[in-house]
């Protein structure tokens, strides 16, 4: 006996063959509006949170993943100003920050788009991974993003950007959300949304323009898009307690679809209305300040809250 055909996916705009199901949107689209509502969400969210405008100039942090490239194939097609930058942070394992570099600079090539690489270990003296045999780099997941942030706003400073943008996606946001949340950390919770406004003319303006994209979403793109992206993470986020909290997220997601976006715009509104007021965050680098509540660190020049050198030049000294 013959089976009967199964039936395929139908676009829910056309009728075409759908390449992906979204059921917190209770929608299934084909390839072409499917890439047009990407573009759509993004635009929509730059707009709707004032990210940037037309005419400004906006630095890519790229890392050779799925996200970050995503979004600058993204933003290119937008019509925005763009120039990537990736920093390579010395991690050696399997080539990582290498095949990471590699990639990078094979997508911009083939699209002839500007960027621009940032060596750690030669630029500073030490790698990232290095950092843990000065005794300052215990945590080193946290010594990583000090350093990336202390180096994007560097560049963006010196290059006149108005804004750096990041490839963080809703998964992302919502696993950091439920994080800080189940710490209460109040000044954490204050500065996460998908903008940071600039606080001092040292530090850029952040912004992530795909917060509202399931990170299953870029995945989807990049793949319908052709981009070749490094797949390997980070070797030493494996046992990340970030990547167990998407977990749990995952199968509140799967029994209720929605839920991450729920979770994350409950946020995002909240904060926009009022409702949400968490305490002053304290944290050395980017605190919500006027410029005249921070000192200088006399070494980078950077404004931190710490009398003498900042946190990151902190990082390259001796251990006590």
């Amino acid at each position: 006996m013959t089976r009967p055909p199964r039936p395929y996916m139908k676009c829910n705009l056309c009728g075409g063959l759908a390449i992906i199901r979204m059921p917190q949107h209770r929608l299934n689209l084909c390839e072409e509006h499917f890439d047009q509502w990407v573009l759509k969400m993004v635009q929509r969210a730059i707009e709707r949170h004032s990210m940037f405008r037309p005419h400004e100039r906006v630095l890519v942090a790229v890392s050779g993943g799925k996200d970050s490239l995503a979004l600058w194939d993204i933003l290119t097609r937008l019509g925005y100003q763009t120039e990537g930058v990736y920093i390579h942070l010395g991690i050696t394992h399997e080539d990582y920050s290498d095949v990471s570099q590699a990639q990078v600079e094979a997508f911009a090539v083939e699209r002839g788009l500007s960027y621009q690489v940032v060596d750690v270990g030669a630029t500073y003296g030490q790698t990232v991974p290095d950092l843990r045999n000065t005794g300052r780099g215990k945590h080193l997941c946290a010594v990583c993003g000090l350093v990336k942030r202390h180096v994007m706003n560097r560049i963006a400073y010196e290059g006149g950007y108005d804004a750096i943008a990041t490839g963080h996606q809703l998964d992302d946001e919502a696993a950091i959300l439920l994080q800080n949340t189940l710490h209460w950390r109040a000044g954490y919770l204050q500065r996460q949304g998908p903008v940071l406004p600039s606080t001092h003319p040292r530090l850029a303006r952040k912004v992530k323009p795909l917060c509202t994209l399931y990170e299953r979403e870029t995945a989807a793109y990049a793949l319908m898009r052709g981009i070749e992206f490094v797949e390997q993470e980070c070797p030493y986020a494996v046992r990340a307690t970030s990547i167990f909290i998407k977990h749990i997220l995952n199968q509140l997601e799967n029994r209720s679809p929605g839920t991450k976006r729920q979770f994350y715009d409950g946020l995002v509104r909240g904060r926009a209305s009022g409702e949400l007021v968490f305490s002053a965050p304290d944290i050395d680098d980017e605190p919500a300040l006027a410029p005249d509540d921070y000192q200088t660190c006399p070494r980078c020049g950077q404004p931190t809250l710490s009398p003498g050198l900042c946190a990151f030049c902190r990082l390259w000294e001796p251990a006590p």
